[in-house]
């Protein structure tokens, strides 16, 4: 048996939350395999809207294994809030969630570090979400960090001292106030917390499903153009966002990998400093932003916004070896007389349709205009009932990225979708 791989196309935002919880009931097990807190992957259906952060977004189906994979990051004291508030939904957590031993911690001090860091950067900041997610990476690589595992074993709190003590004199070097106690205590109480989960070997536990040829989605965060080696750098998260993540956060060969379902929003967002060669600073974003909500799940930061970029939505599609295509939030371009896909830039006085190394430099967008649609399509439930205006956007897409859009999300809510 194979896994199959789901993740976002452009710079995060894309609906990911959703998707994995609508398809959520074709598999046994649901893994994140990157990031950590800095997601937010929202749900809506029976009235409920939610944030997941950490946890995977198949746990609303009482039936889905949810794996939280040694990619990712773990902060305990958002870990231990998401907890308590499936709780209060009457989700039975402990039952169907397993915490990779070798997933990362983030400490206090990694978040004080993040601050203090994006502080000092002053108009070259990143645009961090200031959660602690690269100090955590860092520290990962550097062979500093603690993992899940260590919090069972003797001698942990000399290891967080240890640790802690290490970042206390780095951020001497930085003009920066806090105050740790709080958090800390806090924070302490999460290991508690985390303790009583089943700590796992993912990587064996992932590999024994799929010998018993159980069907695993591994659901990635943030997006590809985000990759820390493949994104817009500086300005991208800490974690390889692309499938290839999807090996090394999980711990599964890449011959394992089945399908690989690639998720974009028929837009573009982001969040954030950093390149966005299609922002619209006009009435245009403005309308999309409104009727969109585009502010961050996580830090409520309103998104900026801007037309379909086909150029670095053909580069994802290469970089992650896409099989098949999910467009969200169809639904937000209703009402536009016409609607943009950029197809080319301008690039040093040169058209290219290519996201190049520069992406950085100034790239020009060249657009292809597109007759707009006024009916409401939220309840539209058959591809065949969609506008033509809508259905000719689809078939230019399919036919310039050359991948099938196999699901179309009309709306926030899980019963909003149609399947193709």
């Amino acid at each position: 048996m194979k896994l199959d791989v789901l993740l976002g196309l452009q710079w995060g935002d894309e609906g990911k939350g959703k998707i994995v919880d609508v398809l959520a009931p074709k598999y046994n097990v649901i893994a994140r395999f990157q990031g950590g807190p800095n997601a937010g992957h929202s749900l809506e259906f029976n009235e409920i809207k939610h944030v997941l952060h950490t946890i995977p977004s198949g746990v609303f189906r009482p039936e889905t294994i949810n794996i939280i994979g040694n990619g990712v990051v773990i902060d305990p004291v958002i870990f231990m809030e998401e907890i308590k508030e499936l709780i209060d939904l009457n989700v039975n957590i402990r039952a169907n969630l397993y915490i990779s031993k070798r997933a990362h911690l983030i400490l206090p001090s990694h978040r004080i570090l993040d601050a203090a860091s994006e502080a000092a950067k002053g108009k070259t900041k990143i645009g961090s979400t200031l959660k602690g997610i690269g100090p955590t990476y860092m520290d990962k690589t550097g062979r500093n960090g603690l993992r899940i595992g260590d919090i069972i074993n003797p001698g942990f709190k000399e290891k967080y001292d240890f640790l802690t003590n290490k970042h206390k004199e780095l951020l001497k070097q930085y003009n920066f106030e806090f105050n740790i106690d709080e958090y800390e205590e806090n924070w302490f109480k999460g290991i508690e917390l985390i303790k009583t989960f089943n700590l796992i070997e993912s990587e064996h536990e992932v590999n024994r499903y799929l010998d018993e040829n159980k069907l695993i989605l591994a659901e990635g965060a943030q997006g590809t153009l985000l990759d820390i080696d493949f994104g817009s750098y500086p300005f991208v998260t800490s974690s390889n966002t692309i499938c290839a993540g999807a090996c090394t956060g999980l711990g599964v060969a890449p011959n394992k990998i089945g399908n690989v379902i690639g998720i974009f929003k028929a837009y573009c967002t982001r969040v954030g400093s950093g390149p966005f060669p299609t922002e619209l600073e006009d009435i245009d974003g403005e309308t999309l932003r409104k009727q969109g909500h585009e502010f961050g799940a996580t830090t409520g930061r309103p998104r900026r916004c801007g037309w379909l970029d086909l150029p670095a939505l053909k580069y994802a599609v290469m970089l992650n070896g896409v099989t098949e295509l999910i467009i969200t939030k169809a639904d937000v371009l209703t009402g536009f007389e016409s609607i943009k896909v950029c197809t080319h830039y301008i690039f040093n006085g040169k058209e290219i349709d290519y996201l190049p190394y520069e992406v950085n430099e100034p790239l020009k967008p060249i657009y292809k205009e597109f007759k707009g649609w006024n009916e409401d399509i939220t309840q539209i439930n058959s591809y065949n009932k969609l506008p033509k205006e809508f259905t000719d956007y689809i078939k230019y897409i399919e036919l310039q990225v050359g991948v099938p859009i196999k699901i179309i999300s009309v709306g926030p809510n899980r019963d909003e979708t149609i399947i193709r």
